[in-house]
């Protein structure tokens, strides 16, 4: 389960995020290229754009839902 105390800070203000237990699979890239984008340089996802439709939203729960390492944390509404 993610952990917002070690969330990675690039990620936008709101309730998505990734903690640093990503090892940058791509898989919520992937499933929610319009919310999660990776970085490089440090070999992880981070979320750049928290859910602006409900298509959206599902798309970011299911990136959680898949992310082997349940790296993606939600904090509510």
């Amino acid at each position: 389960m993610a952990d917002k105390s070690t969330k990675y800070e690039e990620n936008v203000e709101g309730k998505f995020y990734v903690d640093t237990q990503c090892i940058s699979c791509d898989a919520c890239c992937t499933s929610a290229p319009s919310n999660f984008k990776m970085n490089d340089e440090e070999g992880h996802a981070f979320v750049a754009t928290q859910p602006r439709t409900p298509e959206e939203e599902a798309q970011c729960k299911e990136a959680m839902e898949g992310c082997p390492v349940e790296a993606i944390g939600n904090d509510g509404p």
